[in-house]
């Protein structure tokens, strides 16, 4: 027997994502629901399974559960990185890890979602109109307003573009920004400073590491305008978030549209759920039908392989001559 393990399937979509009846007769698939953090729990969840699949960076693997998984020998991932998972460790013990494609559409769109929610006051006059109340906020448009973009790569790039069509002037600035990208989306290339300062909406597409880790603290949220959002839809350590919190609190920024956070799922008393002046999602900008068909369908496939002995999309390929036995 084979086991597979699916784990943080909230919506319960993920035994119809995917052909698993088209795998070999000896896998027997198990879907988990829930989020377990606590690392003691996990080790004897997982225990007696030789394959798990890690949806994004929902669970940490760390060396220390990695070392209490003997029979683990296989751990797609969705996506072509994982930041919660030790690859030094998964390739020291002879775990194979395998990645799918992604897409990025999805991010950039919510994106929008996000910010045109805060400026516009969506979910408050929601609410509001099915109480049978009518028309409480003002929202501010987004025409002549400055989108400042802190990362430029293909996410940034579509916001840009979006924002370009809603009339608004883009500047933008990132570690490796170069002027050639930015003029190729229409935007000025400024420094980080001059990006906080001048923005009108602040939005956020770098990926999150060593350098981008607290990249936006109280220093930066201050040179922001009181009128002025941010945006989060990238990863949550990337902003100080008792920084912001503050900033928010005290009105020195009119509003955040955030999608990510420094702890997932995010905790019911946390630095954000008592702001009146925040839209918080939680994590959706990777969830679609059409991204999680990918995530499921390729990660399905990436089983067969493996089964197979066809390593493809191997992201620790060094691991390829020290595999655990199948």
């Amino acid at each position: 027997m084979f086991k597979i393990a699916l784990l943080d399937d909230y919506q319960r979509v993920a035994m119809s994502s995917a052909p698993w009846a088209g795998l070999p007769a000896q896998c027997q698939v198990e879907a988990f629901h829930d989020f377990l953090g606590e690392e003691d729990a996990l080790a004897k969840r997982l225990a007696d399974f030789d394959c798990v699949m890690a949806l994004r960076e929902r669970t940490l693997f760390p060396r220390s559960l990695l070392e209490r998984l003997p029979k683990l020998k296989f751990l797609p991932t969705a996506g072509m990185r994982n930041a919660a998972i030790d690859m030094e460790a998964a390739t020291e013990l002879g775990i194979l890890v395998c990645g799918t494609a992604g897409i990025s559409e999805s991010t950039a769109e919510l994106t929008w979602g996000l910010i045109l929610s805060v400026l516009r006051h969506i979910p408050q006059e929601h609410q509001l109109t099915m109480q049978g109340q009518w028309q409480h906020t003002l929202g501010v448009g987004l025409k002549g307003k400055t989108l400042g973009l802190l990362g430029l790569g293909k996410i940034g790039g579509m916001v840009a573009a979006v924002g370009k069509a809603f009339g608004m002037n883009l500047i933008a600035w990132s570690q490796n920004l170069t002027d050639e990208r930015a003029a190729e989306c229409g935007a000025k290339r400024v420094d980080k400073d001059t990006l906080c300062r001048e923005a009108d909406v602040l939005t956020i597409h770098t990926v999150l590491s060593d350098r981008t880790r607290g990249l936006l603290a109280a220093r930066e949220l201050g040179l922001m305008k009181p009128t002025a959002v941010l945006v989060n839809s990238s990863r949550g350590p990337i902003v100080n978030e008792q920084a912001l919190a503050a900033a928010l609190r005290n009105k020195a920024i009119a509003g955040a549209g955030l999608d990510v956070y420094g702890q997932e799922p995010l905790p019911k008393e946390n630095h954000f759920t008592s702001l009146d002046n925040v839209v918080l999602t939680p994590h959706l900008g990777y969830v679609t039908q059409e991204v999680y068909q990918l995530f499921y369908g390729v990660t399905c496939e990436n089983i067969k392989n493996y089964l197979a002995g066809n390593y493809e999309r191997a992201l620790n390929p060094e691991v390829l001559d020290k595999l655990r036995p199948r």
